[in-house]
């Protein structure tokens, strides 16, 4: 007597390049992005190595589709922080504290944008300025009367700092994002909140 199993389910397309996305990411972290081989990611997802050619093309290419999801999730997750808070001061530490646990869930992502590929540091300078952008619209809504420049160059420090300190909780393990986040708030906003002192807008 002979029995057959359970037909496989068929993935579909979006569905696959997740599971890819997903292989590639903890293969790269694992092996460094020069080490690591297509093969090895096609083995982990259980797919031959000319699927993942067809779907992104070369290994930069898929690097890249990496930290494309890794900067949609993460502006996604720290808009919506900033969004939920009623105050500006809310709003930032809100979005810190969204930008600090997303690096925290996601740390392998992370490193992959200091991996040693022309393609990862490119795309880290767009992650860079997506969040310098976002930094700096959350800025000007609050405080419409604002030097466009003046409010480009706060997004950049605090987009800098927020930067900073997520490398060195990478080395320092203890310090939480909840601790991070108090730290940018303890200059940035107390700054912030000193040069618009009786202006009613951003110290308000």
């Amino acid at each position: 007597m002979t029995t057959t199993g359970s037909p496989r389910r068929r993935v579909g397309r979006a569905e696959r390049e997740q599971q890819i996305l997903d292989a590639a990411v903890a293969v790269f972290s694992e092996r460094g992005f020069q080490s690591a081989s297509m093969d090895a990611v096609a083995e982990r997802v259980g797919v031959t190595k000319p699927v993942l050619y067809t779907h992104f093309g070369s290994k930069d290419g898929l690097l890249l589709a990496c930290i494309s999801r890794a900067r949609a999730e993460l502006l996604e997750v720290t808009s919506g922080a900033a969004a939920s808070a009623d105050t500006p001061e809310e709003m930032l530490r809100r979005g810190t504290r969204a930008f600090f646990d997303y690096l925290e869930r996601h740390e392998p992502e992370w490193t992959l944008l200091y991996c040693e590929s022309t393609v990862a540091g490119e795309a880290l300078e767009g992650i860079r300025a997506q969040q310098t952008d976002f930094i700096a619209a959350l800025l000007a809504a609050q405080a419409p009367g604002t030097d466009p420049q003046r409010l480009a160059g706060w997004a950049q420090v605090i987009v800098g700092a927020c930067e900073r300190l997520a490398v060195w909780r990478g080395s320092a393990r203890t310090v939480t994002s909840e601790q991070a986040t108090e730290y940018l708030m303890d200059l940035a906003w107390t700054g912030l909140g000193a040069h618009d002192a009786g202006r009613g807008t951003l110290g308000a």
